[in-house]
């Protein structure tokens, strides 16, 4: 059997989904495989890793933390990279391949505290316009760099870098050749934000919809993305106000909900931006205004520039700054024709394969 290739990913849709995407061209290239990710939901019960090793470390992350935050998150790292080594020791791995968050610290480090005779490559993806402080922190003894944008800010000058574009989940990859149309009668809008739905989507969104036009708001279909907890209270004010609502922590059909959507609200993470972008939609993001290096900041903007979406910060992320700008664009189909095209030209088809090119020439090397 062959040394097994170590996938180091969180258990958020953000970086499970793309080292999902990744690992099942590995595996259907005959490569052994073993998951190391946290604790959180994940997709490890099924999928391409449901068959194969899995070890879920500790870590946690440290931005925007306080002092006793920072102090239970560094030891929470520590902990995991010795138990990473530990496993690390005895597998004999050819390469660990990170992508990206606090989760993929632990084997990575584990892989560079190795004796050289039985160190792994390693090979991590980013999948932002700005290095990740993760990534930084990695980026300076990768083997390989793996980049979804042209330009990445915060890398090494030495780094050397191969640009992949994002892998993103089969189903979305099918959505390349997509042709979008601007709504006519039904106005079907998508609502996501992270892995179990933002609570200032819940707080925003339905609000900014009930508050349209009556004539938009009998037209409107909204699948929404929320916590459980939140369910009720989103669903009665789309309702209220006339608006058919779908609302559910988790959807597993997304393909299908990107394929018939006219608009997508949402973060601005890589991979979310990536899969927008793959489908050819038009979008309203919020950038997480917690994010250490602005990543998701860099990325909505890079959108907006290109006339691929429209850019609110979240303290600027009112219910009335959201009717305003909804009312515009339904009132203006063409717009979101405009931007639709205009999000096309940052999706890059095939990401996974190349990547997992990537990888195979770093072991062959």
């Amino acid at each position: 059997m062959s040394r097994p290739i170590v996938i180091a990913a969180g258990g958020t849709g953000g970086h499970f989904f793309p080292a999902e995407a990744v690992a099942g061209i590995l595996a259907e290239r005959g490569y052994n495989l073993v998951l190391m990710t946290d604790a959180r939901h994940g997709r490890r019960e099924n999928g391409v890793f449901q068959d194969r090793p899995q070890y879920v470390l500790d870590g946690a992350g440290v931005a925007g933390k306080g002092v006793a935050g920072k102090i239970r998150g560094i030891t929470a790292l520590l902990k995991g990279v010795i138990a990473a080594r530990r496993i690390l020791s005895t597998l004999d791995a050819s390469a660990v391949v990170g992508f990206g968050g606090y989760p993929s610290v632990p084997p990575l480090l584990a892989a560079r505290f190795l004796p050289k005779s039985s160190r792994p490559a390693i090979v991590i993806h980013e999948g932002n316009a700005v290095l990740g402080q993760a990534n930084a922190l990695l980026s300076r003894f990768a083997t390989a760099i793996a980049t979804s944008y042209a330009t990445v800010a915060r890398l090494p000058k030495d780094a050397r870098t191969t640009l992949t574009g994002m892998p993103v989940r089969s189903g979305i990859e099918a959505l390349a050749n997509h042709s979008y149309e601007p709504p006519t009668e039904t106005i079907r809008v998508l609502v996501w934000g992270g892995s179990l739905g933002a609570r200032v989507f819940s707080d925003i969104v339905p609000k900014a919809m009930a508050a349209l036009p009556a004539g938009f708001r009998t037209r409107l279909e909204v699948t929404q993305q929320v916590r459980d907890e939140d369910a009720p209270r989103v669903r009665e004010i789309y309702t209220e106000a006339g608006i058919t609502i779908n609302a559910a922590p988790f959807f597993n059909d997304v393909p299908d909900r990107l394929k018939n959507a006219h608009l997508v609200i949402g973060r601005a993470g890589g991979s979310s931006v990536a899969e927008i972008a793959m489908a050819g939609l038009p979008s309203v993001l919020v950038p997480l205004p917690i994010a250490a290096s602005d990543e998701q900041g860099a990325n909505g903007q890079d959108l907006q520039e290109a006339g691929a979406a429209w850019m609110i910060r979240q303290p600027d992320f009112t219910p009335e700054a959201l009717t305003t700008l909804l009312t515009d664009l339904f009132g203006h189909p063409e717009r979101l024709k405009s931007a639709a095209n205009a999000a096309r030209g940052f999706s890059r088809p095939n990401a996974a394969a190349k990547l997992a090119d990537l990888i195979e020439s770093v072991l062959r090397s």
